[in-house]
């Protein structure tokens, strides 16, 4: 090769090693950037199967039948109807 041929290669050489630099530095950086996210994301799912859990125990125990019956009757003086009060309805 001519020492022309390489002196005019030098800068193409050059600006393609400047190029891949940049493109590393840009690639780090938006990793860097995704796994911030990533780890923010993590935590709020987290967050949320743990208020996720908490909903389920209460709803477990606001459908617990002894609640239910225990309410009824102390807060809306709910009783159960004699015998003689009862109607069947055929469909």
């Amino acid at each position: 090769m001519s020492r022309r041929w390489m002196m005019a290669l030098l800068p193409v050489l050059w600006l393609a090693v400047l190029a891949s630099a940049i493109a590393v530095v840009r690639a780090r950086h938006e990793a860097r950037t995704l796994f911030v996210q990533l780890e923010r994301l993590s935590a709020e799912r987290d967050r949320l199967n743990i208020e996720w859990g908490q909903l389920q125990l209460e709803q477990s125990a606001w459908s617990n039948h002894g609640f239910v019956e225990r309410v009824a009757s102390e807060r809306l003086r709910m009783t159960l109807p004699r015998p003689e009060e009862v109607r069947i309805v055929a469909p």
